[in-house]
């Protein structure tokens, strides 16, 4: 009995010791797989510049609470991520590696977060496989790596989704640590719930409340509307509220109620009902036309892992077809081991419609929206996999994608570098800037201009026209104008010997079109 006795606590020590190896080294591996490459890469036109340089004026001006953007302020977006940057930057300096490293961390706390639910739902490889394909979809792959706030809602929802699952609790997925009589406002889950729903609209706005909607149509569609007691909605979205109000009533004070009316009339409504920065359909015969883009684009977005999506729906409602209507008819489903997993897969698969129906709905479509599904779709997806053992496919899979978004990570970025012409003029001109020099542009007015530029430079970007730019030049003091070639070439054909000319060409990606672009500098 002693030699059992004492082997007990061992056992359990080495079972705690493995599973911290685990989550370490998924987060770890997670860190530098999304950073590789990322310090080789300029900026892209326009959010990523945007975001950084937003940051970088909270500093410059210590106010945490309102982002400007060029000494304006910026209400697109709430201020989580800028928070984020922030931090970065005081650790690594203000550069392109740290304005997206924040996005590596949130991606790499989601990976922790699907690889621990996984390991609820099932074992540790269900764990793994779930990570796995969340990790290595190319959506993930290429927001990880930028500089917005796509990956710090998308920790947030899942967090929340999670949390929600445990809430509704055991007649979901029984098990021995969950009980009837759990009280809400005790619960640790509870608590993450309404965290996470709050910290996610501090980092994307009112999508970060979606939860909301799966748990509710979950409970619903499964009639446990019983089950509301455990969220205690009332006090929950008043903590939720609250937290960010934290920020929300400062942030109303100082910009007298404008972040709210561009933040959320603009930004949240506007972008539903129009298209925003040509992202979308500009009548309702292509609006119509569009409704089934997100159904498309999931191909690609979820690729490798969207080959399996044919047979995973085929598999899902083969499986779960009668199963979903006996729910629905109050199937009791005692002795059914095929129960649970009908309740757990309805969780999943509301939590993806959801998200999928409203951006379809939305008029301002872009590939990533449908991001926060990719968690539900991994855990979806490896359930299925698991239950038909398909470790060949997973593995080579992995391997594959690993490879070759490695080889894309650090091979690419050095050689498209040269293409982006804020980024090349910059390089070429840091020598001559001063940081009192003044700055402007001429029919080039990208974001990346500020956050280069203003890295060696104290003043703002002044945008002008033709008319104004050789005026700009004669007023007294040092400063430059950046402008297309052949506007230079005609306003400044003779300029005193001591000014300078770089020139670059490059690629306009937010215009979708090729840029030859001249500095001219006056040192005094």
């Amino acid at each position: 009995m002693r030699r059992v006795n004492s082997a007990t606590p061992i056992n359990h020590k080495r079972a705690t010791n493995a599973c911290l190896r685990n989550y370490a080294l998924l987060f770890v591996g997670c860190v530098f797989f999304h950073i590789a490459g990322t310090w080789n890469l300029p900026l892209i036109d326009r959010d990523e510049p945007r975001f950084a340089e937003a940051s970088r004026e909270m500093i410059g001006r210590g106010n945490y609470v309102v982002p400007y953007f060029n000494n304006y302020p910026r209400f697109d977006k709430p201020p989580l991520t800028y928070w984020a940057q922030v931090a970065s930057y005081k650790i690594f300096g203000e550069n392109d590696f740290a304005t997206r490293f924040p996005s590596a961390i949130a991606a790499a706390l989601t990976a922790l977060s699907i690889f621990a639910w996984g390991s609820r739902l099932g074992t540790a490889k269900l764990g793994w496989w779930s990570a796995i394909i969340f990790t290595l979809s190319l959506q993930t792959f290429l927001h990880a790596k930028a500089a917005v706030a796509d990956m710090w809602l998308l920790l947030f929802v899942t967090l929340a989704h999670r949390a929600g699952y445990e809430l509704i609790g055991d007649r979901l997925s029984p098990s021995p640590d969950q009980t009837s009589n759990v009280k809400p406002q005790t619960s640790s889950w509870w608590w993450l719930f309404y965290l996470s729903l709050a910290l996610g609209f501090l980092a994307k706005g009112p999508i970060g409340w979606l939860p909301l909607l799966t748990v509710g149509l979950t409970m619903i569609f499964l009639r446990e509307t019983p089950r509301a007691r455990r969220f205690a909605f009332g006090r929950g979205i008043l903590l939720m509220v609250s937290i960010v109000a934290l920020w929300g009533i400062p942030a109303l004070i100082q910009t007298h109620g404008q972040f709210f009316v561009v933040g959320i009339g603009r930004h949240v409504i506007g972008r539903s009902l129009a298209t925003m920065e040509g992202h979308g359909a500009n009548s309702f015969g292509m609006y119509l036309l569009l409704l089934p883009f997100y159904f498309v684009t999931i191909f690609l977005s979820f690729f490798p892992w969207s080959i399996k999506l044919p047979w995973l729906i085929r598999k899902l409602w083969g499986e779960n077809g009668a199963g979903i209507i006996r729910l629905r008819q109050g199937y009791s489903g005692q002795g059914d081991p095929g129960y649970n997993g009908n309740k757990i897969d309805t969780y999943l698969v509301i939590g993806i419609a959801i998200i999928f129906v409203i951006f379809t709905l939305v008029k301002t479509k872009l590939p990533h929206y449908t991001l926060p599904a990719f968690p539900l779709l991994a855990l979806l997806l490896a359930r299925r996999l698991a239950a038909e053992n398909a470790v060949h496919f997973v593995r080579n899979c992995a391997l594959a994608s690993v490879s070759a978004y490695l080889a894309i990570a650090l091979v690419v970025p050095p050689l498209v570098s040269r293409l982006f012409p804020a980024y090349q003029l910059f390089q070429e001109s840091r020598t001559y800037l001063k940081p009192d020099m003044q700055f402007a542009s001429v029919d080039f007015n990208e974001p990346s201009l500020v956050w280069y530029f203003r890295s060696r430079v104290h003043n703002f970007l002044v945008p002008l026209n033709n008319s104004r730019a050789a005026e700009f030049m004669q007023r007294p003091g040092p400063r430059f104008v950046v402008l297309p070639t052949s506007i230079a070439e005609t306003l400044f054909v003779e300029h005193p010997e001591n000014w300078k000319t770089l020139s670059t060409h490059g690629f306009n990606i937010t215009k979708g079109k090729r840029v030859d672009l001249t500095l001219v500098l006056k040192p005094e």
